[in-house]
Protein backbone atom coordinates (compact mmCIF):
# COMPACT_ATOMS: atom_id res chain seq x y z
CA UNK A 1 0.00 0.00 0.00
CA UNK A 2 1.18 3.46 -1.03
CA UNK A 3 1.11 5.93 1.87
CA UNK A 4 -2.08 8.40 2.24
CA UNK A 5 -0.04 11.32 1.02
CA UNK A 6 0.65 9.76 -2.39
CA UNK A 7 -2.35 7.68 -3.03
CA UNK A 8 -4.24 11.59 -2.19
CA UNK A 9 -2.19 13.06 -5.22
CA UNK A 10 -2.61 10.09 -7.35
CA UNK A 11 -6.48 10.02 -6.91
CA UNK A 12 -6.91 13.53 -7.16
CA UNK A 13 -4.83 13.91 -10.45
CA UNK A 14 -5.95 10.57 -12.39
CA UNK A 15 -6.81 11.62 -15.35
CA UNK A 16 -3.41 13.25 -15.91
CA UNK A 17 -1.66 10.67 -14.29
CA UNK A 18 -3.49 7.83 -16.57
CA UNK A 19 -3.02 10.32 -19.89
CA UNK A 20 1.21 10.42 -18.87
CA UNK A 21 1.30 6.83 -18.39
CA UNK A 22 -0.66 5.85 -21.63
CA UNK A 23 1.98 8.35 -24.02
CA UNK A 24 4.96 6.69 -21.81
CA UNK A 25 3.43 3.09 -22.97
CA UNK A 26 3.55 4.51 -26.57
CA UNK A 27 6.73 5.49 -26.15
CA UNK A 28 8.15 2.68 -24.22
CA UNK A 29 6.65 -0.82 -26.19
CA UNK A 30 7.70 -2.69 -23.82
CA UNK A 31 6.89 -0.92 -20.42
CA UNK A 32 5.81 -2.91 -17.56
CA UNK A 33 3.09 -1.45 -15.92
CA UNK A 34 3.89 -4.36 -13.23
CA UNK A 35 7.48 -3.03 -12.71
CA UNK A 36 6.19 0.73 -12.55
CA UNK A 37 3.59 0.25 -10.26
CA UNK A 38 5.89 -1.56 -8.02
CA UNK A 39 8.51 1.32 -8.47
CA UNK A 40 5.79 3.92 -7.54
CA UNK A 41 5.26 1.83 -4.50
CA UNK A 42 9.10 1.47 -3.91
CA UNK A 43 10.95 4.10 -4.94
CA UNK A 44 8.78 7.25 -5.57
CA UNK A 45 6.45 7.00 -2.36
CA UNK A 46 9.40 7.44 -0.16
CA UNK A 47 10.32 10.78 -1.16
CA UNK A 48 6.44 11.89 -2.13
CA UNK A 49 6.30 11.42 2.05
CA UNK A 50 9.83 13.07 2.60
CA UNK A 51 8.85 16.05 0.85
CA UNK A 52 4.86 16.04 2.08
CA UNK A 53 6.54 16.46 5.85
CA UNK A 54 9.23 19.13 4.47
CA UNK A 55 7.35 21.58 2.17
CA UNK A 56 3.83 20.14 1.88
CA UNK A 57 2.63 23.16 -0.45
CA UNK A 58 4.96 21.84 -3.44
CA UNK A 59 4.51 18.03 -3.05
CA UNK A 60 2.13 18.02 -6.08
CA UNK A 61 4.74 19.30 -8.46
CA UNK A 62 7.23 17.01 -6.87
CA UNK A 63 5.18 13.85 -7.47
CA UNK A 64 4.40 14.93 -10.94
CA UNK A 65 7.97 15.26 -11.63
CA UNK A 66 8.85 11.52 -9.81
CA UNK A 67 5.96 10.29 -11.84
CA UNK A 68 7.08 11.42 -14.79
CA UNK A 69 10.56 10.38 -14.37
CA UNK A 70 9.98 7.34 -12.95
CA UNK A 71 8.04 6.26 -16.20
CA UNK A 72 10.82 6.67 -18.29
CA UNK A 73 13.53 5.25 -15.99
CA UNK A 74 11.34 2.15 -15.74
CA UNK A 75 10.28 2.23 -19.16
CA UNK A 76 14.52 1.69 -20.21
CA UNK A 77 14.98 -1.07 -17.80
CA UNK A 78 16.72 1.37 -15.38
CA UNK A 79 14.34 1.18 -12.78
CA UNK A 80 11.70 -0.95 -10.85
CA UNK A 81 12.04 -4.83 -9.78
CA UNK A 82 13.82 -5.95 -12.90
CA UNK A 83 16.07 -3.37 -13.28
CA UNK A 84 19.41 -3.98 -15.22
CA UNK A 85 21.10 -2.90 -11.66
CA UNK A 86 18.79 -2.58 -8.29
CA UNK A 87 21.13 0.85 -6.96
CA UNK A 88 19.25 3.22 -9.20
CA UNK A 89 16.15 2.00 -7.24
CA UNK A 90 17.71 2.09 -3.84
CA UNK A 91 19.43 5.66 -4.43
CA UNK A 92 14.99 7.03 -5.19
CA UNK A 93 13.94 5.15 -2.02
CA UNK A 94 16.47 5.86 0.82
CA UNK A 95 18.77 8.89 -0.57
CA UNK A 96 16.65 10.89 -2.50
CA UNK A 97 13.93 11.42 0.80
CA UNK A 98 17.54 12.92 2.84
CA UNK A 99 17.46 15.59 0.65
CA UNK A 100 13.71 16.79 0.58
CA UNK A 101 14.04 20.43 1.32
CA UNK A 102 16.25 20.63 -1.93
CA UNK A 103 13.74 18.22 -3.53
CA UNK A 104 10.74 20.00 -3.20
CA UNK A 105 12.30 23.23 -4.64
CA UNK A 106 13.89 21.76 -8.07
CA UNK A 107 12.59 17.61 -8.44
CA UNK A 108 13.77 17.38 -11.90
CA UNK A 109 17.10 18.73 -11.50
CA UNK A 110 17.56 16.89 -8.26
CA UNK A 111 15.93 13.34 -9.06
CA UNK A 112 18.39 13.34 -12.37
CA UNK A 113 21.38 14.56 -10.91
CA UNK A 114 21.14 11.32 -8.23
CA UNK A 115 19.59 8.94 -11.24
CA UNK A 116 22.52 9.65 -13.69
CA UNK A 117 24.64 9.27 -10.85
CA UNK A 118 23.46 6.03 -9.68
CA UNK A 119 23.33 4.72 -12.96
CA UNK A 120 27.44 5.92 -13.59
CA UNK A 121 28.59 4.36 -10.51
CA UNK A 122 26.87 1.15 -10.53
CA UNK A 123 28.55 0.93 -14.27
CA UNK A 124 32.09 1.45 -12.94
CA UNK A 125 34.29 -2.01 -11.99
CA UNK A 126 35.36 -1.91 -8.23
CA UNK A 127 33.35 1.16 -7.27
CA UNK A 128 31.40 1.39 -4.24
CA UNK A 129 28.20 2.65 -4.38
CA UNK A 130 26.67 1.97 -1.11
CA UNK A 131 29.77 4.14 0.04
CA UNK A 132 29.03 6.78 -1.77
CA UNK A 133 25.16 6.39 -1.04
CA UNK A 134 26.00 6.19 2.97
CA UNK A 135 28.19 9.39 2.44
CA UNK A 136 26.27 11.42 0.90
CA UNK A 137 23.15 10.93 3.18
CA UNK A 138 25.23 11.70 5.51
CA UNK A 139 26.02 14.72 4.53
CA UNK A 140 22.69 15.82 2.96
CA UNK A 141 21.48 18.53 5.65
CA UNK A 142 24.51 20.44 4.64
CA UNK A 143 23.92 20.81 1.16
CA UNK A 144 22.27 23.66 0.37
CA UNK A 145 22.09 24.33 -3.43
CA UNK A 146 22.17 21.78 -6.51
CA UNK A 147 25.83 23.18 -7.44
CA UNK A 148 26.93 22.10 -3.86
CA UNK A 149 24.97 18.64 -4.72
CA UNK A 150 27.04 17.90 -7.38
CA UNK A 151 30.21 18.95 -6.34
CA UNK A 152 29.88 16.53 -3.27
CA UNK A 153 28.67 14.00 -5.29
CA UNK A 154 31.47 14.15 -7.41
CA UNK A 155 33.73 14.28 -4.44
CA UNK A 156 32.13 10.98 -2.88
CA UNK A 157 31.93 9.15 -6.15
CA UNK A 158 36.03 9.68 -6.33
CA UNK A 159 36.35 8.79 -2.75
CA UNK A 160 34.07 5.91 -3.35
CA UNK A 161 36.33 4.27 -6.15
CA UNK A 162 35.94 6.51 -9.43
CA UNK A 163 39.32 7.16 -9.88
CA UNK A 164 39.49 9.22 -13.04
CA UNK A 165 37.42 11.78 -11.24
CA UNK A 166 40.09 13.34 -9.16
CA UNK A 167 41.27 16.17 -10.93
CA UNK A 168 37.31 17.06 -11.64
CA UNK A 169 36.77 15.88 -8.22
CA UNK A 170 39.27 18.20 -6.72
CA UNK A 171 37.98 21.03 -8.65
CA UNK A 172 34.14 20.54 -7.29
CA UNK A 173 35.47 20.64 -3.79
CA UNK A 174 37.33 23.96 -4.49
CA UNK A 175 33.69 25.57 -5.43
CA UNK A 176 32.34 24.14 -1.88
CA UNK A 177 32.39 26.23 1.60
CA UNK A 178 35.28 24.85 3.17
CA UNK A 179 33.23 23.28 6.09
CA UNK A 180 31.77 21.41 3.60
CA UNK A 181 34.36 20.06 1.62
CA UNK A 182 36.55 19.07 4.60
CA UNK A 183 33.57 17.25 5.68
CA UNK A 184 33.25 15.48 2.39
CA UNK A 185 36.53 14.48 2.62
CA UNK A 186 36.39 13.46 6.26
CA UNK A 187 38.36 15.97 7.62
CA UNK A 188 36.75 18.34 9.59
CA UNK A 189 38.73 20.78 11.40
CA UNK A 190 41.27 20.67 8.83
CA UNK A 191 42.55 23.55 6.92
CA UNK A 192 40.82 23.26 3.33
CA UNK A 193 43.87 24.87 1.79
CA UNK A 194 46.56 22.45 3.34
CA UNK A 195 44.44 19.44 2.28
CA UNK A 196 43.21 20.66 -1.57
CA UNK A 197 47.23 21.06 -1.99
CA UNK A 198 48.13 17.06 -0.60
CA UNK A 199 45.66 16.11 -2.42
CA UNK A 200 47.06 17.71 -5.66
CA UNK A 201 50.02 16.42 -4.88
CA UNK A 202 50.16 12.81 -3.64
CA UNK A 203 46.99 11.08 -5.80
CA UNK A 204 48.00 8.17 -2.76
CA UNK A 205 47.47 10.26 0.52
CA UNK A 206 45.67 8.32 3.01
CA UNK A 207 46.94 4.71 1.63
CA UNK A 208 50.97 4.25 1.83
CA UNK A 209 49.74 0.21 1.01
CA UNK A 210 48.84 0.60 -2.76
CA UNK A 211 46.34 -1.73 -3.96
CA UNK A 212 46.33 -4.58 -6.49
CA UNK A 213 43.72 -4.49 -9.56
CA UNK A 214 42.96 -6.93 -11.87
CA UNK A 215 42.14 -10.49 -12.52
CA UNK A 216 41.71 -13.44 -15.12
CA UNK A 217 38.66 -13.25 -17.11
CA UNK A 218 37.61 -16.48 -17.25
CA UNK A 219 37.27 -15.76 -13.29
CA UNK A 220 34.95 -12.69 -13.79
CA UNK A 221 38.24 -10.10 -14.27
CA UNK A 222 39.74 -8.00 -16.66
CA UNK A 223 42.35 -9.85 -18.05
CA UNK A 224 42.55 -13.13 -20.87
CA UNK A 225 46.39 -13.30 -20.13
CA UNK A 226 48.81 -12.12 -17.72
CA UNK A 227 48.49 -8.03 -18.30
CA UNK A 228 52.30 -5.83 -19.74
CA UNK A 229 51.77 -2.22 -18.40
CA UNK A 230 53.45 1.17 -19.49
CA UNK A 231 53.05 4.37 -18.16
CA UNK A 232 51.23 6.82 -20.23
CA UNK A 233 52.92 9.66 -22.16
CA UNK A 234 50.79 12.16 -19.75
CA UNK A 235 52.57 10.39 -16.73
CA UNK A 236 48.89 10.10 -14.83
CA UNK A 237 48.02 6.58 -15.54
CA UNK A 238 48.97 3.12 -17.19
CA UNK A 239 48.64 1.93 -20.50
CA UNK A 240 47.30 -1.76 -20.18
CA UNK A 241 48.34 -5.04 -22.89
CA UNK A 242 46.34 -8.47 -22.36
CA UNK A 243 45.44 -11.01 -25.11
CA UNK A 244 45.39 -8.49 -27.93
CA UNK A 245 43.04 -6.30 -26.22
CA UNK A 246 44.50 -2.22 -24.53
CA UNK A 247 43.24 -0.68 -21.74
CA UNK A 248 43.93 2.60 -20.16
CA UNK A 249 44.70 2.17 -15.82
CA UNK A 250 43.85 5.14 -13.55
CA UNK A 251 44.53 4.05 -10.13
CA UNK A 252 44.70 6.04 -6.78
CA UNK A 253 44.42 6.19 -3.17
CA UNK A 254 40.27 5.70 -3.71
CA UNK A 255 40.69 2.78 -6.09
CA UNK A 256 41.25 1.50 -9.77
CA UNK A 257 39.64 1.90 -13.30
CA UNK A 258 40.50 0.41 -16.45
CA UNK A 259 39.37 1.99 -19.62
CA UNK A 260 39.20 1.08 -23.05
CA UNK A 261 42.65 2.06 -24.95
CA UNK A 262 44.48 1.54 -28.57
CA UNK A 263 47.18 -0.54 -29.44
CA UNK A 264 49.14 2.62 -30.85
CA UNK A 265 48.44 4.07 -27.06
CA UNK A 266 50.29 1.48 -25.85
CA UNK A 267 53.42 1.34 -27.98
CA UNK A 268 53.76 5.04 -27.64
CA UNK A 269 54.04 4.78 -24.11
CA UNK A 270 57.44 5.05 -22.03
CA UNK A 271 58.57 1.43 -20.27
CA UNK A 272 61.22 2.27 -18.01
CA UNK A 273 60.86 2.52 -14.09
CA UNK A 274 62.67 5.83 -12.91
CA UNK A 275 66.33 5.87 -11.39
CA UNK A 276 64.74 5.64 -7.94
CA UNK A 277 63.33 1.98 -8.71
CA UNK A 278 65.61 -0.99 -8.33
CA UNK A 279 64.64 -4.58 -8.67
CA UNK A 280 66.49 -6.89 -6.34
CA UNK A 281 65.42 -10.65 -7.27
CA UNK A 282 61.88 -10.28 -5.93
CA UNK A 283 62.56 -7.28 -4.32
CA UNK A 284 61.33 -4.13 -5.36
CA UNK A 285 63.32 -1.07 -3.91
CA UNK A 286 61.35 2.62 -4.02
CA UNK A 287 64.39 5.07 -2.74
CA UNK A 288 64.98 3.55 0.78
CA UNK A 289 62.22 1.63 0.87
CA UNK A 290 62.09 -2.29 0.15
CA UNK A 291 59.18 -4.49 -0.47
CA UNK A 292 59.44 -8.26 -1.01
CA UNK A 293 57.35 -9.46 -3.66
CA UNK A 294 55.27 -12.49 -3.59
CA UNK A 295 56.46 -13.54 -7.27
CA UNK A 296 58.72 -15.49 -8.87
CA UNK A 297 61.86 -13.62 -9.26
CA UNK A 298 63.24 -13.35 -12.84
CA UNK A 299 60.27 -11.98 -14.91
CA UNK A 300 58.85 -8.96 -12.80
CA UNK A 301 58.24 -5.69 -14.77
CA UNK A 302 58.32 -2.55 -13.65
CA UNK A 303 56.72 0.67 -14.95
CA UNK A 304 56.08 3.95 -13.46
CA UNK A 305 54.39 7.34 -13.27
CA UNK A 306 54.94 10.68 -11.91
CA UNK A 307 53.32 8.68 -8.54
CA UNK A 308 52.83 5.43 -9.22
CA UNK A 309 54.86 2.11 -9.59
CA UNK A 310 53.33 -0.72 -11.30
CA UNK A 311 54.17 -4.26 -10.87
CA UNK A 312 53.34 -7.08 -13.50
CA UNK A 313 54.59 -10.74 -14.12
CA UNK A 314 53.51 -13.32 -16.19
CA UNK A 315 52.71 -15.46 -12.95
CA UNK A 316 49.60 -13.69 -12.24
CA UNK A 317 46.98 -11.78 -13.88
CA UNK A 318 46.68 -9.05 -11.12
CA UNK A 319 48.88 -5.82 -11.53
CA UNK A 320 50.32 -4.43 -8.01
CA UNK A 321 50.59 -0.56 -7.67
CA UNK A 322 52.69 1.25 -5.07
CA UNK A 323 53.16 4.38 -4.24
CA UNK A 324 56.28 6.06 -5.15
CA UNK A 325 56.38 8.66 -2.43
Amino acid sequence: MISPAFASILASGRAQFNARAVEARRRFPSLDMAAFGAFLHDGVDPLVQAVAAAASERVGGVTLAAYDMALELVGHGLAGPAAKNPFLNTVWRELAPQLSTLLATAPIAVLGMLSNAAVHIASVAGARPAQWQRELAALAPQIATLAQLRAVGQVLAWRAGVAHFRLGALAAADTLPPALALAAFGEPGAQWPQVHAQLMANPWRGNAEGREFGSFSGLGGAFGTPPQVRATVDGCGFAVRSAERHYLLVADAYGAVLHSATAQEFEQAPSAPPASVRLDGATVHIGARSIALDLPAGDIALAANAHTLAITSPWTHAIRLLPLA
